[in-house]
């Protein structure tokens, strides 16, 4: 999800990932009626006022331009998710029209049948069409789209120009650069990290999987395998776990660091360098570092290569069971437009999905120049199928870093252990 990690609920929520437990009521039959009250679910946020005036402005477009229409907005506690959608997807009578989620809940929701297949929907949409196709793509699942993406969470480099500048360092143009600079910022600030991350920052680490050519599984006739014991995918692990050691970010404090409290020591002036999200600046804004950093694509393993982001972000889907489909995908087209995106973004640092607003603002917004440039660069993926929040869930990955940032396991052994495991949930 956005899991801007999504998912972040500060922005951490954005990625979030979340296990749906299946449907067991029926999928309920929806309808177009075009008067009466939209319900609408949004995610909660740890300062949700902004986020709140900009989609109370919508709803009140909305209803002055749908004669009989309220729009009620419920705010979803993030943590509490599961079981209020749970509810939704075995009680189509007690479900919303429009609900908020996470993209890597798409997989284990569509499995329910509760969801609109979107995608007529948004290719008659005017706005459809400025769509980055990799958002889009993460709104799939068997081929279908099962959510307008509202907007996306992309991660850069945020590192300290005065820290660099005192010590006659460039910034890195290639992950193995990196990884210099943060012992060279180390060795000779030795009160900083050399870069904050952590054992438990999965989204940090996946970029060196995917730059150094490696994946977390293959697809194989609808059926999913681990690769992440693969050469390619051990250079990546051992590359990122290389950065949790007493010469960089010590295991002792780093290796149970999860993104926000790895953002959060940045922010707080205790390290060189973080990768971080588009949805942290205004965190990293309020801390100790503002006015003494800048960001950057997250170099892959060539020079001046930008190593693949993870594409979190949230979507705004339509609940099969709606009596007023219509309507709930008039909503969603209106919150997730051009107008609003923009609007968003003022509110909520929420980088937008639409190619146009992204391109505007980026030239208004020299901080958001890194992101941009990172998705135009190729992002990816996590595997899109319901065993993914399971995997997530059981803390695969982090589990595997740990071992090899500690020295419980080496490379080998830890990752043909979170293989066998992720393929016991892939079945």
């Amino acid at each position: 999800m956005k899991l801007r990690s999504v998912l972040p609920a500060v922005a951490a929520l954005a990625l979030l990932a979340a296990c749906a437990p299946a449907q067991s009521g029926p999928a309920g039959a929806g309808g177009n009626q075009t008067d009466g009250t939209l319900r609408v679910w949004l995610f909660d946020e740890a300062n949700r006022a902004p986020k709140e005036a900009a989609v109370k402005e919508a709803s009140t477009e909305f209803e002055a331009s749908h004669a009989g229409v309220k729009v009620d907005v419920q705010w979803v506690p993030v943590e509490g998710r599961a079981d209020k959608f749970s509810g939704a997807f075995n009680d189509p009578a007690n479900a919303p029209d429009v609900a908020e989620f996470g993209n890597t809940d798409v997989a284990s929701y569509a499995q329910t049948g509760a969801l609109s297949d979107l995608a007529k929907d948004i290719s008659n949409w005017s706005d459809g069409k400025d769509l980055l196709p990799s958002v889009v793509d993460a709104a799939k699942a068997n081929g279908k789209i099962y959510g307008i993406p509202w907007y996306t969470g992309i991660r850069a480099l945020y590192y300290r120009t005065d820290v660099f500048a005192e010590l006659g360092l460039k910034p890195p143009t290639t992950l193995a650069e990196l990884t210099d600079d943060a012992r060279k910022i180390r060795a000779a600030k030795p009160d900083l990290y050399g870069i904050a991350t952590g054992g438990k920052y999965t989204y940090a680490m996946l970029p060196f999987i995917w730059a150094n050519g490696g994946d977390l599984a293959k697809q194989d006739n609808g059926k999913w395998t681990s690769t992440v014991d693969s050469p390619q995918a051990e250079a990546g692990v051992t590359a990122y776990a290389n950065l949790i050691k007493d010469d960089i970010c010590p295991p002792a404090a780093c290796a149970n660091l999860t993104g926000t409290q790895s953002v959060t020591a940045f922010a707080g002036g205790k390290a060189g360098m973080v990768i971080g999200g588009d949805f942290n600046r205004k965190a990293v804004e309020k801390g100790a570092v503002k006015g003494k950093y800048a960001i950057m694509p997250l170099p892959g393993t060539t020079p001046n290569s930008v190593a693949p982001a993870f594409a979190g972000g949230n979507l705004l889907g339509v609940f099969g069971a709606s009596q007023r489909h219509g309507l709930a995908v008039q909503f969603a087209e209106l919150l997730a437009g051009i107008k609003y995106q923009e609007k968003m973004y003022a509110a909520m640092g929420n980088l937008p999905t639409l190619a146009s607003v992204q391109k505007k603002l980026a030239a208004s917004d020299p901080t958001l120049k890194a992101f941009v440039d990172t998705l135009a660069a190729g992002t990816k993926f996590v595997p899109s199928t319901p065993a993914w929040s399971k995997i997530d869930s059981q803390n695969v990955l982090p589990t595997a870093v740990q071992q090899i940032a500690t020295g419980g396991k080496d490379a080998n052994a830890a990752l043909a252990d979170a293989a066998a495991a992720m393929n016991k949930n892939f079945g």
